[in-house]
């Protein structure tokens, strides 16, 4: 098996890719979703009825069996690798992907309440929420490439800085998008 390992890795990677596209595009639909409810009553049930069907051929088509499959080639990698549990570096990538989890779920029960149309969240925490999934995708990027306890620890740091110009970013976006209007 251990011939094959690079094809697995490949697939992997493949469905940690579609996953993620997932999940930056859901919350982008979530959005539309909830701006949609500001329209006048046809627009709206156009709109919503639209959104929905995007959001669920999206969720249940793409994400889910992406991190599924995402998540059965990783642990055959692991089985063919188990040395690589002992790695500082890979115990702290599983933290993230435990992270990715979590988000995953939280969004998860966003989309089954915009499902039914409830509407808890507005469109500029679903902005906020969108870049979770970056955040996550940075931190486990420069894990797997850098490796080393110390860079990897500037690597979270350099991600921590890109929470901070994110936040900023989407309040000079929120002030400019008020301008406009």
């Amino acid at each position: 098996m251990q011939e094959y390992y690079n094809y697995i890795k490949s697939l992997h990677l493949i469905f940690v890719i579609t996953w993620f596209a997932g999940l930056f595009y859901i919350p982008r639909i979530f959005i539309y979703h909830i701006e949609a409810q500001e329209k006048i009553d046809v627009e709206r049930d156009i709109l919503s009825k639209q959104l929905k069907l995007m959001a669920k051929r999206l969720w249940y088509i793409i994400t889910w069996p992406s991190a599924i499959l995402a998540t059965f080639f990783a642990f055959i990698l692991l089985f063919l690798r188990p040395v690589l549990l002992e790695e500082e570096w890979m115990l702290v990538k599983l933290f993230f992907v435990g992270l990715l989890f979590l988000y995953h779920y939280k969004t998860h029960r966003i989309f089954k309440e915009l499902q039914q149309d409830q509407f808890r969240f507005t469109s500029f925490f679903m902005r906020i929420w969108n870049e979770g999934a970056t955040i996550i995708l940075f931190s486990i990027i420069f894990l797997v490439l850098l490796k080393s306890s110390f860079h990897w620890i500037f690597g979270v740091l350099s991600i921590l800085g890109l929470v901070v110009l994110l936040m900023l970013g989407i309040r000079i976006y929120k002030r400019l998008r008020k301008d406009d209007e």
